[in-house]
């Protein structure tokens, strides 16, 4: 995608300086900056400290940490790979991308292992940007049907209101993104997209990052609270959701940033549709049920008790927005049930949310 009108991706491997390259997203929208990932340690705090977010980007993260510490003279690749995957436990591209990896790299000669990690990060960062142009593709008959739609119920109808939750844009993959990416390829179409994009608390990746997205691609958007969706449904403000996902299971039970289960119980109760935008390495066919299977990360209390904004001298700072004194509990996912699902939209296709139709993807 673009910043500053100039083509980027969130990951790469710098051959000058023979490193890895990452945005780090922990300082937008106010500053872009790039960082250099060097050592297994770098990697793993970039994960942990959410550098890098969003599942496919911790995937291909991942997969450069084992290059990196192959690189470092580490031959213990079982042992890295665990210590990266205890890096995040709810995203499922973290042990899927590392399963791969260690897969390919045991056949081979100690000597060999580098070079060939290296080669095999690279392919999957192209596969990512490749998988989520594609799920643009299957998303973009989504969103003109239901802009004709709307103009034949209302000719006067200006644009296409979409909602979402998080961030779920290229910075939260390679390249593209998940659910941003019909947006991006219906917006590039000349359909009017409007997008409402929910601050998502604590962290506020939608309005950090999603409205930063957004507006590098010049996309009309609006940042709204995020108990505002229901009242935007009730009405008629939101012609359809559209999400990403941490983890799906076999059945169809979307697991995604906190909030989004609201969401869709709201979208259920208004008749809108609503949609979740997955690479399939992001479904974990050994799940059948997502609320008792999949394991929620609950994440440190100061992301909620503290924020980051620019201060009144344009200085980068964090405050304190609420009592010591409280107990705080910060759970970074919930489950939305495979019922309130109106589909998923892969790489491979549209598909519903049901063990049937999942099953054809295996």
């Amino acid at each position: 995608m673009q910043v500053n009108g100039q083509p980027q991706r969130t990951i790469w491997f710098d051959e000058a300086q023979h490193c890895v390259r990452i945005i780090d997203q922990t300082l937008l929208p106010h500053h872009f900056n790039i960082l250099s990932l060097h050592t297994l340690d770098s990697a793993c705090h970039a994960i942990i400290s959410m550098q890098v977010r969003g599942a496919p980007l911790i995937g291909v993260t991942a997969a450069f940490g084992v290059y990196l510490a192959l690189r470092e003279g580490n031959t213990d690749l079982a042992g890295v790979c665990e210590r990266l995957l205890k890096t995040r436990p709810t995203a499922v591209n973290l042990r899927w991308a590392l399963d791969r990896v260690q897969a390919e790299l045991l056949s081979l000669e100690a000597e060999r292992r580098p070079t060939a990690a290296l080669g095999l990060a690279r392919l999957m960062a192209d596969e990512d940007a490749a998988a989520c142009s594609a799920i643009g593709d299957h998303g973009l008959p989504l969103l003109e049907l239901a802009w004709v739609e709307k103009r034949r119920r209302n000719p006067a109808a200006e644009c296409l209101n979409v909602l979402t939750h998080c961030n779920a844009g290229w910075l939260a993959t390679v390249d593209w993104g998940t659910a941003l990416a019909p947006i991006y390829k219906a917006h590039f179409k000349g359909i009017p997209v409007h997008v409402w994009v929910d601050e998502t608390r604590p962290r506020n990746q939608g309005a950090f990052l999603t409205a930063w997205e957004l507006q590098q691609q010049g996309i009309p958007h609006t940042v709204i609270v995020d108990n505002a969706g229901g009242h935007l449904m009730q009405h008629g403000e939101v012609d359809l959701c559209l999400v990403g996902s941490d983890r799906t299971t076999a059945t169809g039970d979307v697991c995604n940033k906190i909030g989004t289960y609201l969401k869709a119980l709201a979208a259920f109760d208004n008749g809108v549709p609503f949609y979740v935008a997955l690479p399939v390495s992001t479904i974990d066919f050994g799940l059948s049920d997502g609320v008792r299977e999949i394991p929620i990360e609950q994440r440190h209390a100061s992301e909620v008790s503290h924020m980051q904004g620019l201060d009144e001298t344009g200085q980068l700072s964090r405050v304190q927005v609420m009592t010591s004194h409280s107990a705080i509990n910060n759970f970074g996912f919930d489950v939305t049930p495979a019922r309130l699902v109106t589909a998923l939209i892969t790489e491979k296709g549209v598909f519903a949310p049901t063990r049937e139709s999942l099953k054809s993807l295996l």
